[in-house]
Formats: structure tokens, C-alpha cells, sequence
């Protein structure tokens, strides 16, 4: 079975089924910066693309940042079972559709998703077995708080709001696999990519090892 030796087990390992990984975490505490180096340190990993009704913004396309459709449609994949998950926020409906993220899986690549903890439910519903759920916490309020300031990207108003709203997210942090305190970007990622590759690794997702037991213990 493996003629050529570690090159052939090589070439073996990678019939993989992929990961679903999902990132949470109130605002401002490192999430966007996260999944970003987490891509670009992963060829074979790639954002979940949501389908929505609201209009495209300056700049979006279809297809890459979201896929932009009606509400009639929208509910009818609801009735069609297509979506792994799926809300109203404010007047429009986002929703993550199953059939690429599935096929993704079947290939061996991972999908990851930037969602809430509502999202994450949903999706253990739907995939349990291919999900890894990690919550991102600050170091402290007051950290978050300041976090937000420095970026500058809203108004006092509204800052105050994702601090109200950071209390109700992070106490659904006992729902998900690992917890990541980004206290420091550096080490938040070395245990972002650790959990990735332990995870990875996990005996259910490593569809070659069947077949390269079965020849093992035949002697092959």
C-alpha cells in the first residue's frame, strides 16, 4: 500500500474531511484581526460566504462578500432545508447555505464562520460532528472598552451599546469548545493555530485511516 514510503503516506494524510471552525466574540476583541491571519495562514481554508437580503453596499460583490438575494427566495430555502443557519437581524435575513459548505468539507477543506453564539447553536444543530466552536474573551472590560475607542470606527453612542451588548454574548462563552483570553495578539493566534491542528488531527476526520489500518494489519 505504501510503496514509495513516507512520501505515499504523505499523499495519503491528506484525504481529510474538513473542519468547520467558528470564531465568536463580542465586539472588540480581536476576532476580525484573528480570522484574518488565521487565512492568510491557511491555503486550504476559506470564509463562509452568508446569503442576504439586504442590497449590496459600495464595493460588494456577489458571491464574495455575500450572496445577495430576495425575501421570497430566502424563504423558500428555508423551506428547502438549504441553510445550516440562519437569522433576522433588524429588517433583512442573513444565512449561511449548506450545499459549499458541505462540499468544502467532502474536499477537505475547512470553512470558517464568523458568527454569534445563536449562529453557533444553530450550526451544532445542523454539523455537530464537523464543528469546533472557540469564543474570544478580552483580558478585561475595561480593555474592551478602550479597544473600541482606539479603533475609532463609532460613535461614543453606539460604543456604549456593543459594551451593553458584549455582557449578553459573553455569557454564553460555557457553549463553545475552547476559550481564547486575547490579552496578547501573538499568543491568542499560537492557540488559535494550535486548536485548529489538534483539531484537525481528530481521529473522525482523518478519512485515510481505515483503509491504511485495515492494510497495516494484513500486513501490506
Amino acid at each position: 500500500m505504501l510503496n514509495n514510503g513516507s512520501s505515499d503516506l504523505k499523499a495519503l494524510k491528506q484525504n481529510r474531511r474538513g473542519l468547520m471552525v467558528v470564531l465568536s466574540s463580542p465586539s472588540g476583541a480581536g476576532k476580525s484581526t484573528m480570522t484574518r491571519m488565521l487565512l492568510a495562514d491557511n491555503t486550504n481554508m476559506t470564509m463562509s460566504v452568508s446569503t442576504t437580503t439586504r442590497r449590496p453596499r459600495s464595493g460588494e460583490e456577489d458571491g464574495v462578500d455575500y450572496y445577495f438575494i430576495g425575501k421570497t427566495k430566502f424563504a423558500d430555502m428555508i423551506e428547502d432545508g438549504e441553510f445550516l443557519e440562519h437569522a433576522k437581524v433588524f429588517d433583512n435575513y442573513y444565512g449561511t447555505p449548506r450545499s459549499p459548505v458541505e462540499a468544502a468539507l467532502a474536499d477537505g477543506h475547512d470553512v470558517l464562520f464568523d458568527i454569534d453564539w445563536q449562529g453557533a447553536q444553530q450550526l451544532t444543530q445542523a454539523a455537530g460532528d464537523d464543528l469546533v466552536k472557540i469564543f474570544i474573551l478580552p483580558p478585561s472590560k475595561r480593555e474592551l472598552e478602550s479597544r473600541l475607542h482606539t479603533r475609532a470606527q463609532d460613535s461614543a453612542a453606539v460604543i456604549a451599546k456593543r459594551m451593553a451588548k458584549s455582557e449578553a454574548e459573553i455569557s454564553h462563552w460555557a457553549e463553545y469548545d475552547y476559550i481564547i483570553v486575547n490579552d496578547d495578539l501573538d499568543t491568542a493566534m499560537q492557540e488559535l493555530r494550535t486548536i485548529v491542528s489538534a483539531e484537525r488531527m481528530k481521529r473522525r476526520r482523518q478519512m485515510w485511516l481505515g483503509p491504511f489500518v485495515k492494510a497495516l494489519t494484513e500486513g501490506q
